[in-house]
């Protein structure tokens, strides 16, 4: 039996966390993109967050390239869509070329597509033939490349699957979100983040970011573990044209930056809106 991913070592680097997220129909407009803020939510929920996004069509060369890189990061993949077994699904063909592996039938995935196929048959009043063309197709969703491993799917049982840190579920939010938990919670718990978190910021008027840079780096300079944010608006429905500048990290290292951001800001004599404070 080939197991389901197994708990990571902790190391000393926390790896980052990544989305990929595959499939034409998001890139022409079909359908809106549900998954990034989902992901975004269920890493925050556990003192994460995402590290970068990349959407990408389904052309098999642009799809086997992005997930070799993927695949050469070191860090934590999420890989949406296109596993299933129709012929515009190709990510489980390119995952195998990135690898540079064959594709086989997962003795596992297997049994838990014929429960699946024989549920189907009970509910729809049917007798289960295991030799019918469709169920023989169906068992094209169990072939993965050869040394992954199993991720549950809570929804109808057909699994996704795992190659290292690398980890490719279906485009359904309603299947991939459970199991994007489900290898978080069971693989990287050593990852979250279990100390408090804030995030301490200002509104500025009337200053550019290139004034404020030198600001922003003695900050992070003289505070180790915290990060210095900056995000500029030109059109905000209250505050116009400003910048929101900050600090963010463990509460008592973010309070001492925050007087140090505030003192630092008093020499450009800029005029200052409101407080926000974010835990």
């Amino acid at each position: 039996m080939n197991p389901t991913p197994t708990p990571q070592v902790a190391s000393s680097r926390r790896p980052g966390f990544r989305l990929i997220i595959v499939g034409d129909e998001i890139l022409s407009g079909k359908r809106a993109d549900k998954h990034l803020a989902k992901v975004i939510e269920l890493l925050k929920a556990r003192g994460l967050q995402l590290d970068s996004a990349e959407y990408v069509g389904d052309d098999p060369d642009r799809i086997t390239a992005v997930l070799a890189r993927a695949l050469a990061s070191g860090d934590v993949v999420f890989s949406t869509g296109g596993i299933g077994a129709t012929p515009d699904d190709h990510t489980r063909h390119c995952a195998a070329r990135a690898l540079g592996v064959p594709l086989a039938q997962h003795p596992d995935a297997k049994t838990l597509i014929e429960q699946r196929m024989q549920e189907m048959a009970r509910e729809q009043g049917k007798v289960y033939d295991p030799q019918a063309p469709d169920n023989l197709h169906r068992l094209n969703m169990g072939v993965f490349p050869v040394g992954a491993s199993l991720i549950p799917n809570p929804y109808n049982k057909i699994p996704g699957f795992s190659v290292g840190q690398v980890h490719f579920v279906p485009g359904f939010p309603v299947m991939a979100w459970p199991m994007i938990e489900w290898v978080l919670d069971t693989c990287y718990p050593h990852w979250f983040q279990v100390q408090a978190w804030l995030e301490r910021s200002v509104i500025v008027f009337g200053a550019m970011e290139s004034t404020l840079t030198p600001l922003m780096e003695q900050l992070e300079a003289d505070f180790p573990g915290i990060k210095v944010f900056s995000l500029p608006s030109v059109d905000h429905p209250e505050w116009g044209r400003h910048i929101e500048l900050g600090v963010k990290g463990a509460p008592g290292l973010v309070n001492l930056a925050y007087s140090a951001l505030m003192a630092g800001l008093q020499a450009f004599q800029l005029k200052l809106g409101p407080e926000l404070v974010r835990a």
